[in-house]
């Protein structure tokens, strides 16, 4: 599978800066978060598209008010996708400055008019967000554009991921990415069941990852060794822009910091492979390996006394000293000769 230049058949990790409500109302906030992205080595960009009447209804009775102790309590949902939403005008410019930077951009749609809405830029892929895992006909819509599907699974039931993971291969979408994701904003990091993330790539026969919502880079780097091939985090420019999810977003120095440990992390895992590089082979001569260590005439038998097992590593290997013990010396020896 690829998403833009981004081949999954390498051992990389596709890092997606998440833009978010990030760009407070601004439109040069917007850009300059994309330039920041890509100078902190991060291979996407994500934004969001809707609108608040495309996402929810301009409605105050108690359904539609935010509370149970999040950021946003006391808000109606209408009030906090207005103050958050990414406006359609801006796509155009957003998508072309990021592409003119080669860092990848696609984005999350909340409904099919933004799916038709998105397909005029040709993204490299589509998110479904995880509160949107349980429209069925947005899934389907989203798997229908036979581009890469990146699903997060925050709030999903077992039965819910099966449905989407089928709602897309029915429909031939094979390239599909599950995120392992918790809810909560931010996100305590007892909640993260990371092992979850290997899980789902075997049952569900997919490519896994992690969208973040953890403050910190401890979870991403641990979720890629793991077998995390997709790190989503939120990112901002500065926090002192404020806004809604800001909060639980990495800075730039902070963002920097994690794609390098994620790198750092990725060379650290390797690969298996039990053949010795060049390095590892030459470090064998400080291995033990039998010698002498103490004078042999020619005709006398080897023995505890005269042979032993020690550093450096040019003699015969250890494994055949039981072998050796009790065979007569064919030359004469002193000590520090190897056994050969």
């Amino acid at each position: 599978m690829k998403i833009g230049k981004f081949d999954f058949t390498t051992d990389k990790t596709y890092i997606v800066a998440e833009l978010s409500a990030n760009h407070n109302g601004s439109l040069q906030t917007a850009l300059d978060t994309i330039k920041a992205a890509k100078e902190t080595g991060a291979d996407a960009i994500k934004i969001q598209t809707y609108r608040a009447d495309t996402i929810t209804l301009d409605c105050k009775k108690d359904d539609f008010m935010i509370d149970g102790g999040t950021l946003w309590d006391g808000k109606s949902l209408y009030e906090l996708y207005e103050e958050a939403y990414t406006p359609w005008e801006w796509h155009e410019e957003l998508f072309s400055y990021a592409r003119s930077l080669d860092i990848d951009i696609f984005s999350t749609p909340f409904d099919k008019s933004a799916v038709d809405f998105l397909e005029e830029f040709n993204p490299s892929a589509y998110k479904i967000a995880s509160f949107e895992i349980t429209d069925y006909e947005l899934v389907e819509y989203v798997a229908s554009k036979m581009k890469p599907i990146i699903i997060s699974t925050g709030i999903a039931t077992y039965e819910e991921i099966e449905d989407v993971v089928n709602i897309c291969k029915k429909i031939g979408n094979k390239n599909i990415i599950l995120l392992k994701c918790t809810s909560a904003y931010p996100a305590p990091i007892e909640l993260a069941n990371l092992k979850m993330i290997p899980d789902m790539a075997e049952i569900f026969g997919v490519i896994s990852g992690f969208s973040d919502h953890t403050i910190g880079s401890t979870a991403p780097i641990a979720a890629v060794t793991l077998g995390a091939r997709v790190i989503e985090k939120h990112f901002i420019l500065d926090k002192a822009i404020g806004g809604p999810d800001s909060e639980f977003s990495m800075d730039k120095l902070a963002f920097t910091k994690m794609v390098k440990d994620i790198r750092d992390t990725e060379k650290l895992l390797g690969r298996v492979d039990y053949r010795l590089d060049e390095k590892r082979e030459s470090q064998r001569r400080f291995c033990r390996s039998l010698y002498v260590c103490k004078d042999i005439k020619k005709g006398e038998v080897f023995s505890q006394e005269n042979i032993k097992s020690v550093r450096p590593g040019y003699g015969k290997h250890p494994k055949y000293k039981k072998d050796i013990i009790g065979t007569m010396a064919t030359k004469d020896y002193t000590l520090g000769d190897r056994v050969e």
